[in-house]
């Protein structure tokens, strides 16, 4: 099942906790001998790769409040440790923990920091 989104910007979405946005590649419908693979085997794997388009601000850690000093002002500031996914890697994942949401007619997939594999980052990319 997918989620249609009808918004018309993409730097509208913000990523929640953990979360990752990825654009998937486009499987390939033909083997490396060029025999033609349904789309049932093409939906059967399991492991998918795709360029992060969005990251959550990471996982949140709890403050530490002096419960002793009632006169301090208490910070509710949350923190958070930081994902190693950045925007324009290239991630491997694992389809079974992604949501798969349509934006402007092209899919994309919402996974946890936990369900990326490997991640490969092309600092020259950028350059």
């Amino acid at each position: 099942m997918t989620l249609v989104i009808e918004e018309k910007d993409l730097k509208k979405f913000i990523m929640i906790g953990d979360k990752v946005l990825i654009k998937p590649k486009t499987p390939t419908n033909h083997t490396t001998s060029g025999l033609y693979l349904p789309p049932t085997v093409q939906e059967n794997e399991k492991i998918y790769s795709g360029y992060v388009i969005k990251v959550g601000p990471g996982f949140p850690i709890p403050s530490l409040t002096d419960e002793d000093e009632q006169w301090k002002n208490k910070n509710e500031e949350v923190k958070y440790v930081p994902l190693q996914a950045k925007e324009g890697d290239m991630a491997i994942y694992m389809q079974k923990s992604g949501i798969e949401i349509e934006f402007n007619k092209e899919k994309y997939i919402i996974v946890p920091h936990s369900a990326i594999i490997m991640i490969i980052r092309d600092e020259d990319l950028f350059k």
